[in-house]
């Protein structure tokens, strides 16, 4: 790549979050952004809630928070990144998954627990993004995975 690496770092409210993804309560996996240089690097922030709703049935009396969650919470740090580097003008375009690889879960996490997304980007090719990810709790980690996903305007569907 001979793209310069961003040296600006920025950071974003929930608004700027709402602003570029289409997620929303109970789906919306990232609270702030607190570090993000361009689409190459960025930290997202999770802070689990007794309140959510997966706990009523994950696991009632030990409430842990499910794997696919912490996942998507990764994905959507990513999404950030990637619809604010491009920031067009014209609205945000939708992020779409398109893989996961080497998933794995070290550790639980639970309500009360601020999760850390840092998601690196590894590759880019036209509008597909592939990011490692690694999720910390306290400095500890407890999920890592690849990524990729792909960035449309938003519009019909095409077959």
């Amino acid at each position: 790549m001979n793209e310069a690496a961003p040296t600006t770092i920025e950071s974003f409210d929930i608004l700027r979050i709402l602003k570029s993804l289409p997620h929303r309560y109970p789906f919306l996996m990232v609270d702030r952004v607190i570090e993000a240089r361009g689409d190459e690097f960025g930290i997202g922030i999770k802070n689990v809630s007794i309140n959510e709703p997966q706990f009523q049935g994950h696991f009632p009396d030990r409430p842990v928070m499910p794997g696919v969650l912490l996942i998507e919470g990764m994905a959507q740090t990513a999404g950030v990144l990637c619809v604010n580097a491009l920031s067009s003008g014209k609205g945000a375009p939708l992020v779409y998954f398109m893989s996961i690889d080497k998933a794995k879960f070290r550790k639980p996490v639970t309500p009360g627990d601020r999760v850390e997304f840092h998601m690196t980007k590894t590759n880019r090719r036209r509008s597909m993004w592939w990011y490692s990810g690694l999720a910390f709790v306290e400095g500890a980690l407890v999920c890592e995975a690849e990524i990729a996903a792909m960035l449309v305007e938003d519009g019909p569907a095409k077959v």
